[in-house]
């Protein structure tokens, strides 16, 4: 299925059709939080893994949380400081009032709708993460999906950006990226 449309369309079904199963945090991301780093991480939306699991861990760790924040799908995201409260964003997103603070985010916890296991994505399609992968090129990027949403293969765009590791509730999954770091501007 090369369609992107399709594949997102099969892959939404095959992810809401599964029955959530507990994660289980690896010592190999255990091992990378520490006080003061910033995980930015997500309010989980329409069958996306729920990383609350992994954020108590980096809270008791002295993880600082951010969360994104969306303007529109032409705008990119910022992560902000999730200590306040948060409200309605576009997309039925849960994020942080504009006026929070800014943070530049260490670990980017991201959601999927599909992945490969060179750390290639399919998002939901605005390209919000692969802008924000751009502008935070040191932060190590994690997907979060379930087994279900693994495909064989995706072919990146040229302004995709591969993630460093996936976790899912079988496996931690350490990407084998097959393509450079987007090298132009990406499209709005």
């Amino acid at each position: 299925m090369t369609d992107k449309r399709a594949l997102r369309l099969h892959l939404r079904a095959a992810r809401a059709d599964f029955e959530p199963h507990a994660l289980t945090i690896p010592d190999a991301l255990r091992g990378r939080l520490a006080p003061g780093l910033v995980i930015a991480a997500y309010v989980p939306i329409g069958g996306e893994v729920d990383p609350a699991p992994l954020l108590a861990i980096a809270r008791t760790a002295g993880c600082v949380i951010a969360l994104p924040h969306v303007v529109d799908r032409a705008t990119p995201l910022r992560f902000l400081d999730a200590a306040g409260t948060l409200g309605n964003g576009p997309f039925g997103l849960r994020q942080p009032a504009a006026d929070a603070t800014v943070l530049a985010p260490d670990i980017i916890l991201t959601p999927l709708v599909g992945f490969d296991r060179r750390g290639n994505r399919l998002g939901q399609g605005a390209g919000h993460y692969d802008r924000a992968f751009a502008d935070h090129p040191a932060a190590w990027r994690i997907g979060l999906a379930w087994s279900v949403q693994e495909v064989p293969g995706l072919a990146p765009d040229p302004w995709d950006v591969p993630l460093h590791a996936i976790l899912t509730e079988l496996e931690w999954i350490i990407a084998m990226p097959c393509h450079a770091p987007p090298a132009g501007p990406m499209p709005s």
